[in-house]
Order: C-alpha cells, then structure tokens, then sequence
C-alpha cells in the first residue's frame, strides 16, 4: 500500500517551487497534485494520456475542446487524450489531483 497526505503533498510541491508534483507512478497510471493560484495563467498542452481531474480546493472555470464548466471542490472531470484543455477565470487558488492512464511521459 501507498498512502498520501494532501497537506504533505502540498507542502513538497510548494518548496519545489512548481505547479505540479507527481507523487505516484505505476505501470498503467500517475497521479499528481497539480496548483494555479487565482487569476493565473494555464499553461497546458493536450497530453496523449486518459486524464482525470478531481479538484481538491479553488474554483475556476474548465474548458475542455468546446465544451465549458464551472468546477469547485469535488468536481470531477475526464479529459480524453489529444483533447485540448485549460483551466481559466481562476477565482479561488486551485489545487487538482490529476489522474493520468497510462502514467504522463
């Protein structure tokens, strides 16, 4: 078994100084914490995994190819691969685990 605290998990991506910290990799998946702090700028590319997001804490807006949804805490999201994504209209500092089948590059 491997378990996480999601306040150690923040706290070592914070003092890597990075959005996103991968705390798990296995052979069919990874999972990250990754952070934008309101009014900030996503800068994502389309991945070529499976993703799934679930956010922890924070409230933006999600766009994913043409389609548009408000999520908070407990939002849970799928993003196919190739599908471009970006979070936007950051209004709370966001925290989201990230689920990628199979693990990101």
């Amino acid at each position: 078994m491997k378990a996480f605290r999601l306040d150690e998990l923040e706290a070592e991506r914070a003092a890597n100084d990075g959005a996103y910290l991968q705390f798990l990799r296995e052979r069919n998946m990874s999972v990250g914490l990754y952070a934008l702090n309101a009014g900030e700028h996503d800068p994502q590319q389309p991945h070529q995994q499976d993703e799934v997001y679930l956010v922890v804490s924070g409230r933006a807006s999600l766009t994913v190819g043409m389609e548009t949804t408000q999520v908070g805490r407990g939002s849970v999201v799928y993003v196919p691969a190739g599908v471009a994504h970006k979070f936007h209209h950051i209004s709370e500092d966001l925290r989201v685990m990230v689920v990628f089948s199979p693990p990101e590059g």
